[in-house]
């Protein structure tokens, strides 16, 4: 009798194998990022005509999840006073980045301008008389998939000196995003609190700091 009780047991465990995995999934990849220079890929994105942006600051894959989405970084960014393209229309080709993941160059997921205080027509004011900016890049390929954001952050110049950088245009930009996304902020109903480490070994220009965005 104690012999079929347990094959009924092992078979009763061995159904629900699957259904516990739904419910528990595993955290295989649970870390801040992969470093991309480990796997053939760039701290560096391609601006095309040979030259690149560097690659400034990283939202951790350690984040809330709902931080790393499409949706979820727009929202991040209109809490820290960032927006999308005006109207909509976004000129110039797209970048493209390297993040070590296994997927080669990717096209920026998105890209995100400074709004003055106004996340519906702010960013058409950057449009005219620049700002700050950044382009997402997300590392989630099939060789190192920890979600995490990477982001090509610069300041740049207003429209009659075509955006170009401003002078240390890169590092003022990384520190200014930094500076407005430290603490706690909120948007949409949704309250972000965020911490940043700096980290080394990996930068290309100047240093590349990690932000790690919790919702509250």
């Amino acid at each position: 009798m104690r012999k079929i009780e347990a094959v009924i047991l092992s078979a009763f465990v061995l159904a629900l194998g699957p259904l516990c995995s739904l419910a528990y999934p595993l955290q295989t990849n649970a870390v801040d990022f992969f470093n991309p220079l480990d796997n053939g890929g760039s701290m560096l994105d391609d601006a095309g005509s040979g030259g690149g942006e560097p690659l400034n600051v990283i939202i951790s894959g350690l984040s809330s999840p709902a931080v790393l989405t499409d949706s979820g970084i727009v929202n991040f960014a209109q809490a820290i006073g960032f927006s999308t393209d005006c109207f909509g229309i976004h000129l110039g080709d797209p970048q493209s980045a390297n993040l070590g993941d296994g997927h080669g160059f990717v096209n920026q997921t998105i890209e995100l301008r400074q709004d003055f205080g106004d996340p519906d027509l702010g960013t058409c004011l950057e449009s005219l008389i620049g700002g700050n900016l950044f382009r997402v890049f997300r590392q989630n390929g099939p060789s190192a998939n920890s979600g995490a954001l990477f982001l090509a952050v610069s300041l740049e110049e207003d429209l009659d000196q075509n955006h170009s950088i401003s002078p240390d245009g890169y590092n003022g930009g990384r520190d200014q995003l930094v500076s407005n996304a430290v603490g706690t902020h909120a948007f949409n109903g949704v309250t972000y609190s965020t911490v940043a480490r700096q980290i080394t070994g990996i930068s290309i220009d100047g240093m590349v700091t990690l932000l790690t965005v919790t919702i509250s």
